[in-house]
């Protein structure tokens, strides 16, 4: 039943494109991106690849900035479709081992059935020894008054044994009929569910091969640029973010398992995205931090829909370190808030484990494990 040996069931691929360069930067105060040198007379990219309106050479009509909101864009739709796939996995586990609890229940209730129904022969053959007649009629016919009352009180319970025999026998084969149904029924859903994951995998392999596919395209330089426009993008929001003062408030210590969490997730800063993982060597978004909330003792659902959906939602002012932030409005990415206005996070395919700001994407909203 087990569909999978490394931990890897329900996952949110997209995050954020913005990785920054330094990942111990302080977020309260970000530094701005470095300014951008002017073009060098014949520099291609001075001539056909600026971000306001060059081409690039490997785009056709489209300007960096439209590649890069491409690229973002398809893995935005790769991580849906991952949030599917986590989902259709994470049921398909239970279902997988509901289904041996239901096999383990029906094999015991066969083998119930079994012994009921040799206890219940066992009677038969025993009335068939004595003619046939109840032990009531035997007794009456015996001609001795104190066997009589003697046996009253044992032919009453031998009556009673009888029928409850028969009572658990009809009771455990009711019992095995629902069990039966039941894994039918759980069958049915694992095998839907399989579907669902499959359609899903082969979407994900779509979106993510669409965005290598444009990024290679780019030559060196335009990969480079592409980088700083997405850091560009990231600071943006999040000076956004600060000048709204949302910072100030958020003044608040880490709770003992939020230290934990915490600890735990920047301790795999550096280690790649890898869509699906859960660690030791590489992490998803969602992968990330159920792994840190389950190292702290607290286990979370494992994608960032269901974080968001069943975890007790908190103010952005009253987060704190280890506390959730859910990104985007269909949930598909999160970081953990670490204080000081940042979050480490799992970005996406093709980059590491970073530190980068809380504002820096748009924010649906914050949970908190161990409320």
């Amino acid at each position: 039943m087990n569909r999978r040996h490394s931990a890897a069931a329900a996952i949110t691929l997209v995050c954020a494109l913005a990785v920054l360069a330094a990942p111990a930067q302080a977020f309260a105060t970000p530094a701005p991106p470095a300014p951008e040198q002017p073009p060098k007379s014949g520099d291609a990219e001075g001539s056909g690849a600026s971000e306001a309106s060059g081409t690039s050479g490997a785009s056709g009509k489209k300007s960096l900035e439209e590649v890069r909101a491409k690229i973002d864009a398809l893995y935005r739709k790769a991580g849906a479709a991952t949030d599917a796939y986590n989902l259709a996995e994470e049921r398909s586990k239970k279902q997988s081992s509901e289904i041996v609890k239901l096999a383990q229940a029906i094999v015991e209730g066969q083998a119930k059935i079994a012994e009921l129904k040799s206890r219940a022969g066992a009677q038969a053959r025993e009335q068939y020894r004595n003619a046939g007649l109840p032990p009531g009629a035997q007794l009456m016919l015996s001609g001795d008054p104190q066997l009589f009352l003697d046996g009253i009180s044992r032919a009453h319970q031998g009556q009673q044994a009888a029928k409850g025999v028969l009572g658990e026998l009809n009771r455990t084969q009711e019992d095995l009929e629902t069990y039966t149904q039941d894994a039918s029924t759980n069958w049915t859903k694992l095998e839907a569910n399989r579907v669902k994951q499959a359609k899903a995998k082969k979407k994900i392999n779509e979106q993510i091969a669409a965005a290598k596919k444009l990024e290679s395209q780019l030559e060196k330089k335009e990969r480079a640029r592409l980088l700083q426009l997405e850091q560009q993008a990231e600071y943006k929001s999040q000076t956004a973010w600060l000048s709204s003062g949302a910072l100030k408030e958020i003044n608040r210590g880490a709770s003992a398992s939020g230290k934990k969490a915490v600890a735990f997730a920047t301790s795999q800063i550096g280690k790649p995205y890898k869509w699906g993982a859960e660690g030791p060597a590489s992490f998803d978004c969602s992968g990330l931090t159920s792994q840190a909330w389950a190292a702290a003792g607290h286990p979370i659902p494992r994608t960032s829909q269901e974080q968001w959906r069943q975890l007790p939602h908190i103010a952005v002012k009253d987060m704190r370190p280890g506390d959730l932030v859910i990104y985007f409005s269909d949930a598909t990415h999160v970081g953990m808030y670490i204080g000081d206005g940042a979050i480490v996070h799992a970005p996406r395919p093709g980059r590491n484990v970073t530190i980068t700001g809380a504002g820096s994407m748009e924010i649906l909203g914050v949970v908190r494990p161990d409320k």
